[in-house]
């Protein structure tokens, strides 16, 4: 009996050490908040629902979609459009689970479609992405990533669409395999690559998130939350980028990102480290070239402007964790508030105690950033 006692402490104590030096550890990272330049009165509230929020998106013509965060695990709806003051199913309620597994980067692209991410339960069931109509509503594109694509331990969690709706390219932020990438699909070919997987500007540096007051940090701090490759902005000629536990903010032209011959140890050498920010979730561009990053463990928005310097652009108590940002028509910026430090391992009654869960929003030109 003793033996077999001495056996398993001895396995307890290895999988502790070995879980512990992959995914424990890391030191609290520099608080790099200024003066916000807007005041947090600026804020306004979109909406508020019941259950975590995952992101946003707007449509030019200001239909306002958002995620149920996977996280939470959802039991009912997932996607929702916000109606005439009132969540309601998208495309409709009987599609909800037959459509989407844990569906949660979004956006619209630039002939109307909304784009939808699901990672399919970090890799362990299929990953898929779909695009649909918002002029008829309907379902126009249903791709599934095979598992040298989306393997198992990814976590599929934004994605963008360039201009010519030619190329979609996704965040694989890999939270568990530690092994983020960006996944590049040509939308005529249906061709999809994994690039610069696991290399540094889209890996996690060893911080520590501190959100809410307390380390993101889990099971007697075995295990500490950290992500790759999460944000990502399109321009026409640049993707902006940046890891959720990483000091840097990077980019790389869209030109590159498409070119198929271009090796990883090439391709490598074409991005550039652009500025330096906070720990991230988040991004977004707008047409001047003005930045919008998520700051996770100061409950703000900063901005990066052509001068590269990471400035406060507004910090609310009222955001708990800005999860995604997304510019809409009349030069808002939405936000979407997932309280990620509220669901990650916690209990369901832990999670409905938290609620409600909400959408801002903003405008960056009320602090003289330049108008879309």
């Amino acid at each position: 009996m003793k033996t077999v006692l001495l056996f398993f402490f001895i396995v307890t104590i290895f999988a502790a050490t070995f879980g512990w030096i992959r995914y424990g550890g890391g030191s609290p990272y520099q608080d790099l908040s200024t003066t916000p330049i807007l005041s947090g009165a600026a804020l306004e509230e979109v909406l508020a629902y019941p259950e975590p929020i995952g992101t946003v998106a707007v449509s030019p013509a200001g239909r306002i979609f958002f995620t149920v965060h996977p996280e939470s695990r959802p039991k009912g709806n997932r996607l929702l459009e916000f109606v005439d003051g009132a969540a309601v199913p998208y495309p409709n309620i009987e599609q909800q689970l037959e459509l989407f597994d844990t569906v949660l980067g979004i956006t619209v692209d630039s002939q109307n479609r909304l784009w939808t991410v699901d990672h399919g339960n970090h890799g362990m069931r299929a990953p898929r992405m779909l695009a649909f109509d918002l002029l008829r509503d309907e379902l126009v594109l249903d791709v599934r990533f095979p598992p040298d694509i989306a393997p198992a331990g990814s976590f599929l969690e934004d994605l963008v669409v360039s201009d010519d709706v030619g190329t979609v390219v996704i965040a694989d932020s890999s939270v568990w395999r530690k092994r983020p990438a960006l996944i590049v699909y040509d939308v005529e070919t249906g061709m999809m690559r994994r690039v610069l997987e696991g290399m540094p500007p889209v890996s996690a540096e060893k911080y520590k998130i501190r959100s809410q007051d307390r380390d993101m940090t889990f099971l007697g701090g075995i295990v500490s939350y950290r992500g790759g490759v999460d944000g990502i902005a399109l321009t026409p000629d640049w993707l902006y980028f940046a890891p959720l536990s990483g000091s840097g903010l990077y980019r790389v032209r869209l030109l590159d990102l498409r070119d198929e011959t271009l090796p990883d140890e090439h391709l490598i050498n074409r991005v550039e480290r652009y500025a330096t920010k906070p720990l991230s979730d988040g991004l977004a561009v707008d047409a001047a070239g003005n930045i919008y990053v998520t700051d996770v463990e100061h409950n703000a928005i900063f901005v990066v402007d052509k001068s590269r310097d990471a400035r406060t652009l507004l910090r609310s108590n009222k955001i708990r964790w800005p999860e995604g940002v997304t510019l809409g028509p009349d030069g808002w910026l939405y936000v979407a508030d997932s309280a990620m430090s509220e669901l990650v391992l916690k209990s369901q009654q832990h999670i409905e105690a938290q609620a409600p869960y909400r959408v801002f929003r903003f405008k960056p030109a009320a602090a003289g950033v330049p108008a879309q």
